[in-house]
Parts: C-alpha cells; sequence; structure tokens
C-alpha cells in the first residue's frame, strides 16, 4: 500500500533532505524511523528536496509498504522516534497513482529578510539580514520580469542537477511586515538556490544598486555575473604599457629583474637552487686564501 505523509523540519539541523552517507539528511533520519514502525526498510519520495539550512511546513513524502498498520502509527509512532527538529503532521493511505513528485501541482518557498542595522540574533538561522534600506517598489517593478514561464538558468547553481532549467514562476508577492520584508514565490517547480539567488538580485535592486530592468536583462542573458564581468573584460582589453605586458612592480627594473637569482628546472617544474653545503665548494663558493 501507498502512505502520503505531511511533514515539517527545522532545516538548520540537517544537511539538506536527500540522504548521505554521514546519515545527516532529513531523509535519512525519516526513513530510520518509519522502517521500525514498518519492521523493514522503507524508502521515500518527497515533493521537492530542500538545501542544507531550509525549513519545511508543508513537505510532502509518500512510501510504499506492506505493513498494515493504523494511520496513527504514522503520525504517533514515527514521531517518538524522530529528532525534534523533525515530525509528521498528518498521514492518508492514497492509491498508486499518486507521487508525491509528479503529483505536486505547485511548490512555493518563503524567504524572510530582516532588513535593520544589527544583525539578528534570536533569528539566527531562520532568516537573511540586509542592514541597507529596501525600496520594495523597485523590486516589485523587477520581480514582475520573472513572472511567468522562463530559461531561469540565471539562477541556478552550477551544481543544480535539473535536466531542464525552464520553470513557470506564477507568483511573487514582495510585502512589510515590521522589520522584515517576506518574499513569496510559487512555481511548477524549483532549480537548486533558485530563490536565494532571486531574493539576492531583488535586493540588489531594492538597495539601489541595479536598476529595476536590470533584473530582465539578467534572466535573458541567463547569467547574473555577465554585467560584471563585462566591466571586468574592458578593463583587461586596455593596452597595457611595457610593465604591464611584464606585470613588474613599479620598484623594479629590467636590470634589478636580471640579477634575482633564477629558479632551476627540474623534471619541467621550477625550484630554488639549493644552497651549498658545509665544506662543499661549489663555483659560488668563493675558495679561502
Amino acid at each position: 500500500m501507498r502512505i502520503a505523509l505531511g511533514i515539517e523540519y527545522d532545516g538548520s539541523a540537517f544537511c539538506g533532505w536527500q540522504t548521505q552517507l554521514a546519515g545527516c539528511a532529513v531523509q535519512d533520519k525519516l526513513e530510520s524511523a518509519l522502517a521500525q514502525i514498518a519492521g523493514s526498510p522503507v524508502a521515500t519520495v518527497c515533493a521537492g528536496r530542500t538545501d542544507a539550512g531550509v525549513h519545511a511546513l508543508g513537505q510532502v513524502v509518500h512510501l510504499d509498504t506492506v505493513a498494515d498498520r493504523p494511520l496513527n502509527a504514522w503520525v504517533r509512532g514515527v514521531n517518538a522516534l524522530t529528532p525534534a527538529t523533525l515530525a509528521v503532521t498528518w498521514a492518508r493511505a492514497v492509491g498508486d497513482e499518486f507521487h508525491a513528485r509528479y503529483s505536486a501541482r505547485e511548490r512555493s518557498y518563503r524567504y524572510v529578510l530582516l532588513n535593520r542595522a544589527v544583525r539578528p540574533a534570536a533569528d539566527q538561522g531562520r532568516v537573511g539580514w540586509c542592514h541597507l534600506p529596501l525600496d520594495l517598489e523597485r523590486m516589485r517593478h523587477a520581480a514582475s520580469a520573472l513572472i511567468g514561464e522562463h530559461d531561469f538558468s540565471a539562477f541556478r547553481s552550477s551544481e543544480c542537477q535539473a535536466r531542464s532549467p525552464v520553470r513557470n514562476l506564477v507568483r511573487i508577492e514582495i510585502r512589510r511586515s515590521g522589520e522584515y520584508v517576506v518574499f513569496d514565490l510559487s512555481a511548477n517547480a524549483f532549480l537548486h538556490h533558485m530563490v536565494r539567488n532571486i531574493v539576492g538580485c531583488l535586493v540588489y535592486v531594492g538597495g539601489g544598486r541595479r536598476p529595476p530592468e536590470w533584473l530582465a536583462a539578467v534572466l535573458a542573458g541567463r547569467d547574473r555575473t555577465r554585467p560584471e564581468s563585462k566591466a571586468r573584460d574592458s578593463r583587461r582589453r586596455r593596452k597595457p604599457g611595457k610593465r604591464a605586458r611584464l606585470r613588474l612592480p613599479r620598484r623594479w627594473s629590467r636590470s634589478r629583474l636580471a640579477r634575482r637569482p633564477r629558479p632551476c628546472l627540474l623534471a619541467g617544474r621550477a625550484r630554488a637552487r639549493p644552497a651549498p653545503r658545509a665544506g662543499v665548494r661549489s663555483k659560488a663558493t668563493p675558495r679561502p686564501p
């Protein structure tokens, strides 16, 4: 039979969702507890993998088992065996056509940013922090360019394993609640680090470091570092002088460079010439009078 579970967890206590050799992932702890209830090893599938430090309030998981247990056993029984930072909130019997990942219609992320001059203490690990004042209207204007189905390569991690970078972002809401700025994003799916990279770019816009139109250019260019790299490349293309070609400090001259000791080549590697041993004369050791 197939069982669907709703779970929540504090991600700061785990190294992400996906199982790891060190056994530090949410999946490792959950499957260990489920196996004790089922009496045999259990494999789980989640609606969406989360990174290290990301919390979950409505993660959906399914498992297949031949064990006939009351639904309460999959909730209270499992919770008695999991860490305090991981809990099952509900359990339901579902048909074989249900799949936690492929049956999910939408996934939602909430990113909370503390926007004040002083870093957080009580909320450490639960919120981001930006000490500069943020203009929410500028951020909302920039975020509107991301709504819809796009290639989000510019916002994916270099370690992302998704086959396609195309995602349909259906909602971005940005609101202020006291000293906090709350970002709510919903999509059919998210790429690795996609949400935090989007929020980081929006903070650039809200802080005045980039215009609102910059985010649309980043999305189209599929590389959020491109504007910076172009600026660096333009500086490199300037015609250098003789010192620049040799990359010498100004205090050195060609004659001084020629007098500096040169390394000897040994097996294709540059190594310093060893100093002569005591009692052994070399070409560089003057003969005693």
